[in-house]
């Protein structure tokens, strides 16, 4: 029985300038508008991929295709 394994390529989109003006942001006080809702708190951790903020001393993981907005407070 000859079995074939398949590949799986992960692929995400990746914005330089929204990253650039993140990490920008980084621990100070945001607003992460989502798709699903909002969120505030301190920015905590910035990545290609995804960011963290820190809500009442719990971190959020939030995808970076979720996001809509993101402004200081």
């Amino acid at each position: 029985m000859n079995v074939q394994q398949s590949k799986v390529d992960m692929v995400s989109s990746y914005d330089p300038y929204f990253y650039q003006t993140l990490l920008s942001f980084r621990s100070r006080n945001v607003v992460v508008n989502t798709t699903k809702n909002p969120l505030q708190g301190i920015l905590t951790t910035v990545m290609p991929d995804h960011i963290v903020v820190e809500v009442s001393g719990t971190p959020f993981y939030v995808r970076a295709q979720e996001i809509v907005w993101v402004t200081t407070t």
